[in-house]
């Protein structure tokens, strides 16, 4: 019959737990067990095995085969270095010496893997606080900078005119994509120059249209004015001369007569 040394699961889900038995190479894994020889956890910290020394090394000389995690198991606690020294025919003190020596070498592996594992969390650390530390920096110098700024550009900007302001805010305020659109923006503005420039031209010669017809006006009223004063005048004259005739007596003579026939027919 081919035995063998093996694992045999129990414990529920997510919690393993395993025993070290004896069965037959045949069976299935949770199947009957000729002997149990020990125990082991996976998820203890401290204590993860016990193993029954003397059985196993009985079985191991009956033929018995240890799979590759039971193996690992035994060369852990020392009984496959101490079945090799069996195997080789020495005597039980010369094995006993030899144990002590792998006892003592082993906890020397143990104290190296130790220190190891502290060397790595006390840098992992250190990395943490001087990541912060930088970034601690960092801000500082941030905040420095904006502080010294702030009243740089505050002087700044009461030194400046209030045109030059008015400009910088322009230019501040004007975007990248304004600043790619000069180009298209430059044509509608000629443009409109054009057409400012043409409303211009009418607006003036239709001021100049309207002052002419105004001095036309003007000059046209001064004649209408001057023609009437003109008559008045010669009316006032013809009416100074006929009551100096009458006064004389005198009937005047034929020719003022005919012109006076003949202007009252004109009128």
């Amino acid at each position: 019959m081919a035995t063998k040394i093996r694992l045999k699961r129990i414990g529920r889900r997510n919690r393993p737990f395993y025993r070290l038995v004896i069965m037959d190479a045949r069976n299935r894994r949770d199947g009957a067990a000729i002997e149990e020889v020990g125990w082991y956890n996976p998820i203890a910290k401290d204590e993860m095995y016990s193993l029954k020394e003397d059985r196993i090394l009985h079985w191991l000389q009956e033929g018995a085969q240890p799979t590759d995690t039971v193996h690992d198991i035994l060369r852990t606690a020392g009984l496959a270095h101490k079945w090799h020294l069996m195997k080789q025919g020495l005597d039980e003190a010369a094995v006993e010496k030899e144990m002590k020596k792998w006892a003592l070498e082993r906890e020397d592996v143990l104290e190296r893997r130790r220190q190891r594992a502290e060397a790595k969390v006390t840098d992992k650390k250190a990395a943490a606080e001087k990541r912060v530390a930088e970034k601690a920096a960092a801000a500082d110098t941030a905040t420095e900078v904006d502080d010294k700024s702030v009243p740089a550009t505050a002087e700044a900007a009461v030194d400046e005119d209030p045109a030059d302001v008015e400009k910088s805010k322009d230019k501040v305020a004007k975007t990248p994509a304004e600043k790619a659109d000069d180009g298209e923006t430059e044509e509608p503005t000629e443009k409109e120059d054009t057409a400012t420039k043409e409303t211009e031209a009418k607006d003036e010669s239709a001021e100049t249209a309207v002052e002419d017809g105004a001095d036309e006006q003007v000059e046209d009223s001064a004649a209408e004015d001057k023609e009437v004063q003109e008559e008045q005048e010669e009316d006032k004259s013809t009416d100074e001369v006929e009551p100096k005739k009458d006064k004389s007596g005198k009937k005047g003579s034929k020719k003022i007569a005919k012109k006076n026939g003949q202007e009252t027919d004109d009128k």
